[in-house]
């Protein structure tokens, strides 16, 4: 499989931010759109998949890893639901000045807690999900960023949660 038709290109976002964007082939789109709808379970699941989409294990496989690779998947794993594993989450920004960005993002992101990290165009530019395996550490953590960073966390737990059954075709 050649993948090598998968140029990268660079969009301006603003002044101090790029965008890299990518053509995505027609294997890359099958597999993305299947997978947001989960991965079988069973003894070879990317066997399962390349027989859905008419494809090899080894195609499918190598994708994948290269999707990972240029960041186009920043994320491929399951999903749990850390509550009802006895653990906790929480949702947390802050206002990072922007000469200081790139340090405090080494800062948050040395913590094994820290789940996913963002990047935003707003007063609280930093947003990023606390996941711990208790209630009680979330506040531990919170006050061990402040104390590392500097500054105020805004900590936002969520106090309802929807299932919105999010599908993003490509």
């Amino acid at each position: 499989m050649d993948n090598s038709s998968s140029p990268l290109k660079t969009e301006s976002l603003s002044k101090s931010r790029k965008c890299q964007t990518v053509e995505l082939s027609a294997l890359e789109k099958q597999l993305i759109n299947l997978l947001q709808h989960g991965l079988p379970v069973c003894e070879r699941p990317f066997a399962q998949i390349a027989e859905e989409i008419s494809s090899t294990e080894q195609a499918v496989i190598e994708c994948l890893t290269k999707l990972r690779s240029e960041k186009v998947l920043t994320r491929f794993g399951p999903m749990f639901d850390a509550a009802s594993l006895g653990g906790a989450f929480t949702l947390a920004a802050l206002a990072v000045p922007e000469a200081d960005f790139d340090f405090v993002t080494e800062q948050v992101n040395s913590f094994e807690q820290i789940a996913h990290n963002y990047r935003r165009d707003h007063d609280f530019n930093m947003w990023f999900v606390i996941a711990t395996e208790s209630a009680e550490e979330i506040e531990k953590v919170v006050q061990a960023i402040e104390t590392k960073t500097g500054l105020k966390v805004l900590n936002v737990p969520k106090l309802k949660e929807f299932y919105v059954n999010l599908y993003l075709p490509v």
